[in-house]
């Protein structure tokens, strides 16, 4: 007989995540739990206000499905009985585990993985002034990949030449979280181009996003908030030149699979990102690494405590979960 557990669980931010949308000092995490004939999966998700998700509201949804999921609930099911977001991702991936945990089979070869090699993850450089974030980007030089957030009402041309100033050698990815207009868009791409970055995310809002087609492009421009699952592919091409494949969006690692392959099927590049959460999140992410471009799980490194055990993190090089963590 399975028995589901739903937690609520809180891990202090180091200082203060800010992008285009506000700041936390904490990253709010609902956990589903499910046991079964001696083993125990976990699956973790982050609640997004940006998509009307509150962390009691997804608690409940999660708690709604008890009986079916009690009941021997298969991941298959679950794609039909709850919609995407982040209730069904927690689900999702404590199932993953779970059947990992009963087989003896770890998730990377259910999920078709030969190889789950450790792989170099971005670190975000939050929201601030030119000068707090030129100061940010100096502490995180040495690291290959930054991702920055920009889409404040005014100063993110000075913001983008200041983090280039102060980190040379860095692959930058900017990240405007829609906070982008059709007035400032030509003159920031332009900037971030005459800067080097590598790429550009989200930079206007997902309803208004059809203005990508109106300009040119001096940088790969990557869809965060305009992607969720397969559904919404279609709209995006021609508008983007990559995707960010959330498990929180997908509505777990089951759909994010699904996506990653209709994604590249379309001509897209993919990126496997995150929310703010901990090791337990990244990990079903992770499966996702070996086919992106670029891999942006440093959720864990912006926390002052993770969970344990923990992902291994040597600088931006991100390890392949343990067992004991997950899959």
């Amino acid at each position: 007989m399975r028995q589901l557990t739903v937690s609520i669980d809180r891990f202090p931010i180091a200082g203060k995540f800010t992008i285009a949308r506000g700041s936390r000092t904490e990253a709010v995490v609902v956990t589903a739990t499910i046991a079964e004939g001696g083993a125990v999966g976990h699956g973790e998700c982050v609640p997004y206000p940006r998509y009307g998700e509150t962390v009691e509201g997804v608690a409940a949804a999660i708690e709604a499905i008890r009986p079916q999921i009690e009941a021997g609930l298969t991941r298959e099911t679950l794609q039909t009985l709850m919609p995407a977001g982040a209730a069904r991702n927690a689900v999702d991936c404590a199932l993953w585990d779970l059947d990992a945990k009963r087989s003896g089979i770890r998730a990377h070869v259910t999920a078709g993985l030969t190889r789950w090699p450790p792989v170099t993850t971005a670190y975000t450089i939050s929201l601030d002034t030119p000068e707090g974030m030129a100061e940010a980007a100096a502490k995180a030089a040495e690291r290959p990949i930054l991702k920055v957030k920009f889409g404040a009402p005014d100063g993110d041309i000075e913001r983008i030449r200041a983090v280039r100033r102060a980190a040379p050698q860095a692959t930058l990815i900017a990240d405007a979280n829609e906070g982008w207009t059709e007035a400032n868009i030509e003159g920031h791409l332009a900037a971030c181009a005459e800067a080097g970055y590598a790429l550009v995310e989200q930079p206007l809002p997902a309803k208004d996003d059809g203005y990508l087609s109106r300009i040119s492009r001096s940088v790969p421009i990557l869809a965060d908030e305009s992607v969720h699952d397969r559904a919404s592919l279609d709209r995006l091409v021609g508008l983007y030149d990559l995707v960010n494949i959330k498990l929180d969006k997908t509505g777990g690692l089951t759909e994010a699979l699904a996506l990653a392959g209709a994604a590249e099927a379309k001509g897209f590049s993919i990126m496997i990102g995150c929310m703010v959460g901990t090791s337990l999140a990244m990990a079903p992410a992770l499966v996702l690494a070996p086919r992106s471009r670029f891999v942006d799980l440093d959720g864990p490194l912006l926390l002052a405590k993770d969970r344990e055990p923990g992902l291994r993190y040597e600088g931006s090089l991100v390890y392949p979960p343990e067992p004991a963590l997950w899959g």
